[in-house]
């Protein structure tokens, strides 16, 4: 061969090999075994509902998911590039579209009405009859991957605008869920997605089909795909509905040793630097793992489950306290799943614990207390003991003759098969002494209470800022135009507008504009109402200036904001406007006066006015006004705002007028949108106020906290932000 043919080449295979990228073979990652089974069971049966894998930075999350892609076999779909050059063939005009991506061309029940509607025109009204004559071709499976900052059109499909605009008619465009049918829907940071678009998915792939009701569409495609999410607890929580719908939930966080890093690291260095080479050195594993998985896939429709089986499976669940049905209904399908990875027909002990151990110990709330007496069922092929002998001489030779028929059975066995693994375990895996917890449960599981509710607990819609959500009818004035839905609305009316106004290409009527609406995330604003009269003012406005301090290490994260209203004397003053700053807390909490009258009732009013001005920002999603108070106001608000207009009363209707005017105030608050939290401070042996008529006026809460220290005070605070 010619050296510079011979080098030619080479360079060629080199660029071949550096364009081409093969993902990290499953069977290559170190450890994970929990988490490779579980993917490979939701393989298995897609309609588990799929796998979340929690964990931190670097866990090796994403590399999991697309690892199991690696071994999904190729999918054989209609070609609806071929069906439509069929249609152009037979001089037909029309304006349909294929909706359905990756359809099954031996399962012609799942084809949507434009598919039906497509090959009617290309083959004929028999086409069902001529199946031989259908397009048909083979793929990849598709791996999908849902970006973080995706619109609900792009996710479930809209009008395809430049279609629409030149034949005059609505023309669907299929979103990624269309995508994603039969193949792999990856969500990477789910926790991080809007909850309308992680709600639209879960519909989806739970239903198994996408339907579409919107901008004038009603249609429907099919979506039968493997979803797999991932998340970071430390970025944020992910809700308990969430978790729910999917069938397994587990965690990437790993214990290992030093070896197990080296190995890692290895691993990935190779990989980076040939990954073709790397891949092809665990072909053989892999191609062993996609084998058993194709077998699986044939084998699960024939695996059989016992009534005593899903009776221990529900039993299991009930001694974990497992709220819902969702957890015995997945766990039947990951034992059938298991079973089919196997190769077997039905499922034994081995699969009942591995649906335990993944789907009802992470969803356990409670572990069985000692005395519980529920015992599991016995395997069926177990015989029952043999009645008591009341004579020793009697029992000796049926002992004899009993042992006889024992060695018979043990002959008849070894000439036959092996004994067969009981049917259901002989103990239950939620014991109480020596509970079957995996460690990476437990990791999860911690993971998910540091978590806690971090991140912003509630969002705000606006027209003028924040993130593009979708597209609303306009009421007023138009500050930002959604043009993509204002092009959508109009597009199906450009031939007739047309031909009106043949000048212009495109015409857009006032009635087609689309604003657009904007979300984007909001704190709240915690407005600490602060007695500072009386002997005890001192005490309450310590334990208020910890609290503030508290709240903002802890909730800084959150966008939270903090104000403290101290109210004595004659009025009530805002000694800390709303602020996120540590350092201006400490600066402005240096001086806290104490002392004199407790006009409450302006205490109220300012608060209102903060939390209004607050509110009007966008910043703020909600206002909480904590009250730190005994309830005792003995300052009306006329005087307060400088006017004199209360003398020459007794002091009997003097208190009259105050009470009732402290909750005429409170009675304001709901319909400010502001939330009152009365943290009452009087003993119980001297209450004499109304802290909680006052948080019953304003639709709020009430707390009796004689002893309210900064700790109390902060905690409180918070669960009124989650509890609101």
């Amino acid at each position: 061969m010619n050296p510079e043919t011979k080098e030619k080449g080479e360079k060629k295979d080199l660029m071949k090999s550096k364009d081409s990228f093969r993902a990290f073979p499953l069977a290559a990652i170190t450890g994970h075994s929990l988490l490779k089974l579980s993917l490979l069971l939701a393989a298995v049966d897609p309609s588990l509902g799929g796998v979340i894998i929690a964990g931190g930075r670097g866990t090796g999350k994403s590399v999991l998911a697309r690892g199991l892609h690696t071994l999904l076999p190729p999918i054989e779909i209609l070609d609806n590039e071929s069906i439509l050059e069929k249609i152009t063939k037979r001089n037909s005009n029309t304006s349909l579209r294929p909706i359905g991506r990756n359809l099954d061309p031996d399962k012609p029940a799942e084809w949507d009405i434009s598919t039906n509607k497509l090959l009617e025109e290309a083959i004929g009204r028999d086409y069902l009859n001529q199946i031989e004559e259908i397009p048909k071709k083979v793929k990849e499976a598709p791996f999908i991957q849902v970006p973080i900052g995706i619109t609900e059109d792009r996710l479930v499909g809209s009008i395809d605008v430049a279609a629409s605009l030149s034949t005059g008619e609505q023309v669907f465009q299929p979103g990624i869920l269309a995508e994603a049918h039969r193949g792999v829907l990856y969500v990477d940071d789910i926790n991080l997605l809007d909850d309308g678009i992680v709600n639209l998915i879960l519909e989806a792939t739970g239903r198994e089909k996408n339907n579409i009701e919107r901008d004038g569409l009603s249609l429907s495609h099919p979506c039968k795909s493997l979803l797999i999410a991932t998340y970071n607890p430390e970025e944020g929580a992910l809700r308990d509905h969430v978790l729910d719908r999917f069938a397994i939930v587990l965690s990437a966080d790993q214990s290992i040793d030093n070896a197990q890093r080296v190995e890692i690291t290895k691993s990935v260095l190779l990989h980076a630097e040939n990954n073709i080479e790397f891949s092809e050195k665990w072909s053989e594993e892999s191609d062993n793992l996609s084998t058993q998985l194709i077998l699986a896939r044939q084998w699960l429709k024939d695996v059989k489950i016992t009534k005593d089986q899903i009776t221990y499976l529900v039993n299991e669940a009930l001694r974990g306290g497992v709220e819902g049905h969702r957890s015995e209904l997945f766990a039947v399908k990951v034992a059938k799943a298991n079973a089919a990875l196997r190769g077997d027909e039905n499922v034994n002990s081995e699969d009942l614990k591995v649906a335990v151990r993944l789907v009802i110990l992470p969803r356990a709330m409670q572990i069985p207390p000692e005395d519980d007496d529920i015992q599991p069922p016995p395997p069926e092929d177990q015989s029952p003991p043999p009645p008591p002998q009341s004579n020793n001489e009697e029992s000796e030779p049926d002992t004899n003759e009993n042992d006889e028929q024992d060695q018979e059975q043990e002959e008849d066995n070894s000439d036959g098969e092996e004994e067969s693994t009981p049917e259901i375990p002989e103990e239950f895996i939620l014991d109480p002494e020596a509970c079957m917890v995996d460690p990476d449960l437990l990791l999860f599981s911690s993971a998910k209470a540091k978590a806690g509710n971090s991140g912003s607990r509630s969002v705000i819609f606006s027209d003028s800022r924040g993130r593009y959500v979708k597209p609303i009818i306009p009421r007023g004035k138009v500050k930002r135009i959604a043009v993509d839905a204002t092009l959508r609305a109009a597009a199906p009316y450009q031939k007739s507008r047309r031909l009106r106004n043949p000048n212009k290409s495109i015409v857009i009527e006032e009635s087609d504009f689309r604003a657009k609406l904007l979300q984007k995330k909001a704190g709240a604003l915690v407005i600490f109402l602060v007695d500072a009269s009386g002997s005890m003012a001192l005490n309450r406005m310590q334990s208020a200036k910890g609290a503030v301090i508290r709240l903002l290490t802890e909730a800084y994260e959150n966008r939270d904001e903090v104000a403290l209203i101290p109210f004595r004397g004659n009025q009530a003053e805002v000694l800390l406007p709303p602020t996120r700053s540590i350092t201006a807390a400490k600066r402005r909490l240096e001086t806290m006066p104490c002392g004199g009258g407790s006009p409450l009732a302006h205490g109220l009013t300012q608060s209102a006015k903060v939390a209004k001005n607050a509110l009007s920002t966008g910043d703020i999603g909600q206002v909480i006004v904590v009250g730190i108070t005994d309830g005792r106001g003995n300052v009306p608000l006329g005087l307060s705002l400088g006017q004199n207009n209360v003398e020459g009363k007794d002091n009997e209707n003097e208190n009259v007028n105050l009470k009732q005017e402290v909750l005429d105030i409170a009675a304001k608050y709901p319909m400010l949108g502001i939330k009152l939290l009365v943290i009452d401070t009087e003993r119980k042996f001297i209450a004499s106020g109304f802290g909680k008529e006052l948080a019953e006026a304003a639709q709020g809460k009430y707390v009796q906290l004689p002893k309210a220290t900064d700790k109390a005070i902060a905690a409180m605070a918070l669960n009124a932000i989650n509890e609101f």
